[in-house]
């Protein structure tokens, strides 16, 4: 299945852990985008602004509650959307 996921960083260096990660569960990364530095509009975990990224990748279907489980963990990552494409 085609899933897109957005999500908030505030260092670029996470990018190749979460690369890996969707790697590891036999994910396979169809596009990267790269939305810039945005401030946020309210602070999240007193963070003011943050570097917005766009993906599209494919994964089975029952690899997708444990990935979503990683992301969670990660405490990197500000703030995810995953979505069904």
């Amino acid at each position: 299945m085609v899933y897109e996921l957005t999500f908030l960083l505030n260092h670029e260096e996470e990018l190749d852990n979460i690369k890996i990660l969707v790697q590891s569960f036999s994910g396979k990364l169809e596009t990267e985008e790269k939305w810039g530095k945005k401030s946020l509009a309210y602070p999240i975990k007193r963070n003011t602004s943050a570097n917005f990224y766009h993906w599209v990748f494919e994964m089975e279907e029952k690899n997708i509650v444990e990935f979503r489980k990683k992301l969670n963990f990660n405490e990197k990552i500000i703030r995810y959307l995953l979505t069904l494409k």
